[in-house]
C-alpha cells in the first residue's frame, strides 16, 4: 500500500482560497504533478489508488504553539 505524507502550509488556514496542505513524501509508484493539494484532492487520490494519507504535525512557531489545529 502506498503512503502520501503531508503536512499544512504554514501561511493558509481555514478559509483561505489557497491549497492548504504540501505533499513532503509518497512511499509507493505515485507520482505528484503538483506538491499544494486541498484536502478533498488529497482523499480523492488516496481512494482511487488505495493509499493512505499520513498528515504530519504542524510547524510550531517560536513560542513553541503550533500554528495548526486538526
Amino acid at each position: 500500500m502506498a503512503r502520501i505524507f503531508v503536512r499544512q502550509r504554514r501561511h493558509t488556514g481555514p478559509g483561505s482560497a489557497q491549497p492548504r496542505f504540501a505533499v513532503v513524501a509518497v512511499e509507493g509508484e505515485l507520482t505528484f504533478f503538483r506538491s499544494r493539494l486541498r484536502r478533498v484532492e488529497l482523499e480523492q487520490i488516496a481512494e482511487a489508488t488505495g493509499a493512505e494519507v499520513v498528515y504530519l504535525p504542524g510547524v510550531a512557531d517560536r513560542h513553541g504553539q503550533r500554528r495548526y489545529r486538526e
